[in-house]
């Protein structure tokens, strides 16, 4: 089949789908909880994808040239039964890679049964190993001890290298960095630094927040000589560096200061079927509605294809052009597409 391609020539590769909206964390970059109170309405069950209706979607995609799937939330261990979803995607023939993203709170109760469903790999979201900042940033009281013993669990059935995910905020947990290296590469997982982004309309972001690549690169070679890697597959954000002394692997991802909008080969399925293009788009294309018509298969290849064929999303090289003019966007919150 003829690759699908996009007006930048970028062909589609990899899926994101959320599976719910909860999260038992409130951080503030993503899900504050002067905003996500405890009566916060979330969508009610009904209103989500069912497993099967995922499953059915996944394998059209892989049929188009996905070959990585990663389940996101929201707090995706927090939707019941997600074992049961692991293991229908996990048959997918086409399927290469089959990961999932996860704050690791509940990680040690599920880690085996993921494992034992067909889960590939493992990302954890981390971004300090100290408790106050870890409170401050999760916006809850939840210990960090928690979070490490799901790691742990994780080792043991078999996830490893786990990849840690840390959001850098200048003043907030930019002095964690090299704390956060020391000790993960004695585990042998991979860290990867984020830069902090203008996800959603409520995080209160402003650029001086940004603790930039290039501080992040400086901060880690302080203390830990590290040399570039090979750069991986096509459409992986991260540049990768290893630590010289051989005892692990670092990345480090730029959107702000270094964006990669003309590698990007991902497509996003929200948590009530809709299809999004880009992190920071405004408006999804409804894709639950025509599956719950009885739209056949080549019908929902057909929508898929006429919205990559025409998208020419490339927010992050705009933002600077868009931040000077004042405008603002009203993008689509992060934990409804994944981040």
């Amino acid at each position: 089949m003829k690759p699908i391609v996009d007006k930048f020539n970028r062909q589609i590769k990899d899926l994101r789908i959320s599976i719910t909206d909860k999260c038992n964390f409130r951080c503030p970059y993503c899900m504050p909880a002067d905003v996500y109170k405890k009566d916060y309405r979330f969508l009610t069950h009904s209103q989500l994808l069912r497993y099967e209706e995922i499953e059915r979607i996944a394998r059209i995609f892989t049929g188009l040239g996905v070959r990585k799937i990663r389940i996101t939330g929201g707090e995706p261990l927090l939707r019941v039964g997600i074992e049961n979803l692991v293991g229908l995607l996990s048959e997918i023939e086409d399927l290469e890679d089959l990961t999932l993203t996860t704050n690791g709170y509940l990680l040690k109760k599920k880690a085996k049964s993921l494992r034992d469903a067909g889960l590939k790999r493992l990302t954890v979201s981390l971004d300090s190993l100290d408790d106050e900042v870890f409170k401050k940033l999760n916006g809850t009281e939840f210990s960090v001890n928690k979070v490490l013993d799901g790691i742990y669990e994780a080792e043991i059935c078999g996830f490893k290298p786990i990849k840690i995910n840390v959001v850098v905020q200048r003043g907030i947990n930019d002095e964690s960095i090299q704390e956060m290296i020391g000790f993960f590469k004695e585990r042998g997982h991979i860290i990867r630094f984020i830069e902090y982004m203008d996800v959603g309309n409520i995080n209160n972001w402003k650029p001086e927040d940004v603790f930039s690549a290039e501080e992040i690169r400086q901060r880690i070679e302080d203390r830990f000589p590290i040399e570039p890697a090979d750069p991986g597959g096509e459409g992986g954000v991260a540049e990768r560096y290893l630590l010289k002394d051989g005892t692990g692997e670092i990345g480090i991802i730029a959107s702000i200061t270094r964006p990669f909008c003309i590698g990007c080969t991902r497509m996003r399925l929200s948590l009530d079927g809709r299809l999004y293009t880009c992190l920071f788009a405004q408006k999804g294309t409804d894709l639950k509605g025509p599956l719950r018509a009885s739209a056949s298969d080549e019908e929902i290849m057909d929508i898929i294809r006429n919205i990559w064929k025409v998208r020419e999303d490339h927010y992050s090289e705009l933002r600077a052009e868009i931040l000077k003019k004042g405008f603002s966007k009203n993008k689509i919150e992060m934990f409804r597409i994944g981040g």
